[in-house]
């Protein structure tokens, strides 16, 4: 493989992610009501919650454009990328751990979020090694 098509490939992952990151958000944002019972929240400030973490998930992908529009350029944003992505599912392991069997419908939530973000990480990972191992070479 060389440096162009691994930039792609960087660029493809990390994209996906990104992807699927801004739908949340977005959905989280505009239309918090379709995932107040995902939740198990009630009450005035349970709309105002999911779009909090709506504004979250915003937040967490600030670094991504600058990443894929110039990865090689931008190499620390992929680092902090994939820690970024590890926290998540770190605290989502954590959380999910901490919850007892009256909150299934919340643990099942906390499982889907825990599915796409260690999908997440280890396509970005993997795509993120080769890229390093490439260039590495390819500047040796």
């Amino acid at each position: 493989m060389n440096t162009k098509v691994a930039v792609w490939v960087v660029r493809i992952a990390f994209s996906i992610v990104f992807a699927w990151n801004v739908m949340c958000a977005v959905q989280f944002i505009c239309w918090p009501s379709a995932y107040i019972g995902a939740y198990q929240l009630q009450g005035g400030g349970a709309a105002a919650a999911i779009q909090g973490l709506g504004v979250a998930f915003l937040m967490w992908n600030a670094t991504y454009p600058a990443f894929i529009w110039k990865p090689l350029r931008f190499k620390v944003l992929g680092v902090v990328i994939l820690v970024q992505q590890a926290i998540g599912l770190c605290g989502e392991l954590f959380i999910a751990s901490t919850l007892d069997a009256s909150l299934q419908v919340l643990s099942q939530s906390i499982a889907r979020f825990v599915g796409f973000d260690a999908v997440g990480l280890v396509i970005m990972a993997v795509a993120f090694h080769f890229l390093r191992k490439i260039s590495s070479a390819a500047s040796a």
